[in-house]
């Protein structure tokens, strides 16, 4: 490679962060011709300037995708096509990565025939790109291939399986393992989480506690790992998701485990669900770093257990600080407006949402807001509201409008709005049977009946009810 060559390919690497001056080098790779093999090849010429261009194209091609230039990405892939540069194991995982899924088959066609599919690393970008888009047929053709054990690729299929919700064959796999991480565990156990299996991923945590891994310290729980089963913990009813809360965390304390930001959110999150508000107020004063997670977990906590004025504080303490407000923060505060039946102050910060925090508003916060004008009677401004949303209401708004409208009596407004709705989305039986219920409650016996009717003729099936006995 020339000197000059060789210049430009160093400050490639060197501003792969940098897109203006990315821009500018690529340019002058262009125009000195350095991306074209040298024609014909002069006898002097090593194998090193062969594999010139694709140096170069290699770099220009990790820098665009670290950028998210994902056309430009498969753009220079076909110039390198184009100029015979041939691609090596370096070309094709950030290709892989920058790929729209129709299009990871075909340059899955392309590795092969380059002879780069002996490269684990390109074996398991591609694995692990096939699970992200569901194609888990194709991840484990993938996985079979990759020719000598590896655990971070044997991770990526534990990883494949679990997001397909395939858990008895992650386990299996996982025990098949002769060597296996605390990635390995923890995406089993998160594998199950994902899957709405908590009781499960908390039993598989134990598990691990009294597998050989970790009794033998080669592995240890990590703040991932801790995160995932608090998460299942916070998810189950009853006393056992606290308990086994309570025993992880005081694991962290007798190990001396750090609080990270997400386990003390974690940890905030399953105190303020369990009604345990001191110990959650407690984990986020002795919290080092909080992020802007943390303190939505903390407002949430507060106003799920009747401190409404004090999440309001805590919100106001947050903008001061500076921090970056998200939609998950308002649905947090509106929830406390809400419960505290704080209409002025509700209203105030939905419209402040996105001229102020430039947080466009979703449907949570329109159910937050119409619980908060239902729960003060404020009926009309509701229906208001609903009439004007840029969506169309889901069932948990329509659902809170029609609680409201039952509570305070306004039977007419509620089936006004309801049927309107209903019509758009027949789906919503449950709407259905409340509109019903709230007729013959007020003895509109005639209402009553032609909601029943309306329900048989549209062919909806009314869920059951069930009812469950917990016993201790």
């Amino acid at each position: 490679m020339s000197h000059s060559g060789e210049c430009l390919l160093q400050l490639a690497q060197c501003y792969l962060k940098h897109p203006r001056q990315l821009k500018q080098i690529h340019s002058l790779i262009v125009t000195n011709g350095h991306l074209l093999l040298p024609h014909p090849e002069p006898a002097s010429s090593s194998s090193h300037d062969k594999w010139k261009p694709t140096l170069l194209f290699n770099a220009l091609i990790r820098a665009y995708h670290i950028h998210n230039h994902h056309t430009k990405v498969l753009l220079l892939f076909t110039h390198m096509l184009a100029n015979q540069a041939p691609p090596n194991t370096h070309t094709f995982p950030p290709l892989f990565k920058s790929s729209p899924p129709f299009l990871l088959t075909p340059l899955h066609s392309q590795a092969l025939k380059r002879g780069t599919l002996s490269d684990p690393f390109v074996l398991t970008t591609l694995l692990v790109l096939y699970a992200r888009n569901n194609h888990l047929v194709h991840a484990h053709k993938v996985f079979e291939e990759i020719p000598t054990f590896c655990v971070v690729a044997c991770n990526a299929m534990l990883n494949a399986l679990s997001v397909n919700g395939k858990m008895e064959a992650a386990v299996s796999l996982l025990h098949s393992m002769p060597i296996r991480d605390v990635v390995s565990w923890t995406t089993v156990v998160n594998g199950f989480a994902l899957n709405g299996s908590f009781g499960a991923a908390i039993r598989f945590l134990g598990m691990m506690m009294a597998h050989e891994d970790v009794v033998g310290g080669l592995v240890r729980p990590n703040e991932a790992t801790f995160v995932s089963v608090l998460s299942s913990c916070a998810n189950l009813d009853g006393k056992a998701g606290i308990d086994c809360g309570k025993q992880v965390h005081g694991y962290m304390v007798v190990r001396g485990v750090s609080m990270g930001v997400f386990v003390g959110t974690s940890l905030i999150d399953l105190y303020g669900k369990m009604g345990c508000l001191n110990s959650a107020v407690n984990v986020f004063r002795v919290m080092v770093a909080r992020e802007v997670c943390t303190w939505n977990a903390m407002i949430s906590s507060l106003a799920s257990n009747g401190r409404e004025k004090e999440a309001l504080e805590l919100f106001e303490k947050m903008k001061l600080r500076g921090l970056q407000l998200n939609g998950i923060t308002f649905v947090a505060v509106l929830t406390a407006c809400a419960r505290g039946k704080l209409v002025k102050e509700g209203l105030e910060l939905f419209q402040s949402m996105l001229h102020e925090f430039q947080v466009v508003p979703v449907m949570e916060h329109y159910g937050c807001v119409i619980d908060l004008l239902g729960r003060a009677g404020h009926i009309q401004e509701a229906a208001e509201i609903i009439r004007n949303m840029p969506f169309q209401p889901d069932a948990s708004v329509l659902g809170a409008f029609l609680g409201a409208c039952r509570i305070h009596g306004a039977i007419e407004l509620g089936e006004e709005i309801g049927k309107k709705m209903l019509k758009l989305q027949p789906q919503y039986c449950g709407q259905y049977v409340l509109l019903s219920s709230m007729n013959v409650e007020r003895e509109r016996w005639d209402h009553a009946a032609d909601m029943r009717k309306e329900i048989m003729e549209t062919g909806i099936q009314k869920i059951p009810a069930y009812s469950m006995v917990h016993l201790t």
